[in-house]
């Protein structure tokens, strides 16, 4: 049995550059959908699952959710919490924290953790009961313009979700008024290349481990076949678009 740690905290990726033009402008308009983890002036705080613990059986067991949502994600909101306290972040949203720390290193430990903790966020939300299917009609028009076809979308997603050497993160992304399918590295996000997230796979270890070992292929092509918010993203396509 793979062996959790509550702590993996990911380390900064080596040279990570700075991908802050157009950033701002992208937080904003998803701030307020995905990433409502402080009240003014509090600590962040762990958001409840948007679904019973159970009810993503049996692509995702109750057991990988209890550890993924209560010991992993939990885990980077305390570290956050910890890491801000006394500092001139503390007290800021979590969007701004992200911008403020991105591509520092000095401030590496603070960005992992904001990040991981907005990024799962938005991970629960891009998941759902009974998901997966035929996407709204409006952004299966899009999905077919952009991909050739939902079916090749989810296909890029799955390879993308395979290509990505160690943790990290697949996205689908809007890129102005283009759909693409990008990767992230460890805690790396969308947000700070000025791309629009509209829904993502976790392929860390953590998120599929206990139900699929290594096998992250049949994890991806289970989650996008069975679970995928199509919903979510279409929300997100109109959000401040």
């Amino acid at each position: 049995m793979h062996a959790f740690k509550q702590d993996d905290t990911p380390q900064p990726a080596p040279g990570r550059r700075n991908f802050l033009i157009g950033a701002p402008a992208c937080l904003l308009a998803l701030g307020s959908l995905s990433t409502g983890t402080r009240a003014a002036g509090a600590e962040h705080t762990l958001p409840p699952l948007p679904y019973p613990i159970d009810a993503l059986d049996p692509v995702l067991s109750a057991n990988t959710l209890g550890y993924h949502h209560g010991k992993h994600h939990k885990g980077y909101v305390d570290n956050l919490n910890r890491l801000l306290a006394g500092t001139e972040l503390a007290g800021h949203p979590l969007e701004a924290i992200i911008l403020r720390t991105a591509g520092q290193p000095a401030q590496a430990a603070v960005f992992n953790n904001a990040a991981q903790v907005w990024n799962h966020n938005f991970y629960w939300q891009s998941l759902r009961p009974r998901g997966g299917g035929e996407p709204p009609a409006e952004l299966a028009r899009r999905l077919d313009e952009a991909f050739g076809s939902v079916a090749a979308c989810k296909k890029e997603l799955a390879a993308a979700a395979m290509a990505q050497f160690g943790s990290g993160w697949a996205w689908l992304v809007a890129d102005g008024g283009r759909l693409r399918v990008v990767r992230t590295s460890n805690a790396e996000l969308p947000l700070t290349q000025g791309l629009r997230p509209l829904l993502t796979v976790d392929v860390w270890e953590h998120a599929y481990y206990i139900d699929y070992q290594n096998r992250r292929a049949d994890y991806a092509n289970a989650v996008l076949d069975r679970l995928i918010n199509w919903d979510f993203a279409l929300e997100n396509l109109h959000r401040h678009a």
